[in-house]
Order: C-alpha cells, then sequence, then structure tokens
C-alpha cells in the first residue's frame, strides 16, 4: 500500500470519534423514543422482570412469561396485565430517561459537563444492560429439540444485548472527547 493511503486511514480517528458519538445519539434517540410503544415495553419485560436491580419497577414481576404479547401482536388480556404490571409507566421513564442522554451526548460542545455526565451514565447503563446476559434465562437458545442450546447459543434478545459492548466502548470514547473539551476551554479562557 502506499503511505499515502495509510496516512489517510491512520488520520482517521476524528472522524471516527464522530461516527460513534453519532451512532450513540441515533441508537438513544430512536429507541428512547420506542419506548412509548406498546411492542417495545412488552419487549423488555423479560429483561427487567429478571433483573435483580430492576425488577422492582414492575408490580408483578414473576408472572410475565404468561402475558406476552409478541412483536406485532396485541392481546387485550395481556395489554390490560402489563398496564397493570406497569409495563408502560416504566418503559415511557426509560424512553424520556434514554432520548435526554442523547441529546445530552448530542450537546457535547455546548454543554461538555452534562454531556460528559450523559456519557457516564450511558457507560453504567450499558453495564447494566450486558448483566441481562447473566440475569435473563430468554437471552439464550432454550432447550427445545436442538442440541444447540444455553451458552454459547444466542437467542434473538441475547444477539440484541451483546452488541452494547460497543456501546460501552463508544461511551468510553464520548466521556472522554468531552472532558478534553471541558479542559481545554478552562485552560484556554484564563
Amino acid at each position: 500500500m502506499k503511505t499515502s493511503i495509510i496516512n489517510t486511514i491512520a488520520n482517521l480517528d476524528q472522524l471516527g470519534k464522530k461516527a460513534v458519538r453519532f451512532g450513540i445519539v441515533v441508537v438513544f434517540l430512536w429507541i428512547g423514543g420506542l419506548k412509548f410503544f406498546a411492542y417495545e415495553a412488552d419487549g423488555v419485560v423479560p429483561f427487567v422482570a429478571n433483573s435483580p436491580v430492576m425488577s422492582f419497577f414492575y408490580n408483578h414481576p414473576t408472572e410475565y412469561k404468561k402475558h406476552v404479547n409478541k412483536e406485532g401482536e396485541l392481546i387485550a388480556a395481556n395489554h390490560q396485565w402489563h398496564i397493570e404490571n406497569n409495563t408502560y409507566g416504566f418503559s415511557v421513564g426509560l424512553g424520556i430517561f434514554l432520548v435526554t442522554l442523547g441529546v445530552l451526548v448530542a450537546l457535547y460542545k455546548v454543554v461538555p459537563i452534562p454531556s460528559m455526565i450523559a456519557s457516564i451514565l450511558v457507560f453504567i447503563m450499558t453495564l447494566g444492560t450486558l448483566s441481562f446476559l447473566i440475569t435473563t434465562p430468554e437471552s439464550w437458545v432454550p432447550h427445545l429439540t436442538d442440541n444447540q442450546w444455553g451458552f454459547p447459543y444466542l437467542s434473538g434478545r441475547g444477539r440484541l444485548v451483546i452488541k452494547d459492548i460497543v456501546i460501552l466502548g463508544g461511551a468510553i470514547i464520548t466521556m472522554s472527547e468531552t472532558a478534553q473539551l471541558y479542559l481545554k476551554r478552562k485552560t484556554t479562557s484564563k
């Protein structure tokens, strides 16, 4: 390869940081916005219900398996149970939180300290999300008729969660970059 191509690649780190920040913002705004809809709220129930640190948000976390609505399905009796369980109330609160984090991460040049705190919260929250691999049985392929079940065979839910490792790394980048910006501005304003 020519040195000029390698030099160009070597200088892509700033573009990479922007892409990581943009990705976190899009994911948190989009997924946060979806938390206001029943199908998305229904989808997170196994994670929250099985979490030792989050299950208290639900009124009846141990009963969720009897009231599952699949994506695209709305069974009125299950929907009513989710209302009584606080499934939708929790999801709306989570949606507001996620959208707020997304906005703050985006506004790092305007409000660096709140943005840095938002990145720290994204990091912490992502650790919590990754804990679902341990606490949520639905993260793994169940033992039905196939020999390939349990660890390491991730289910659809598990594959969704494992991707948060990338967001975890991205949050470290955004918090570091924002702290650097704050410190640079602080030293130049003296």
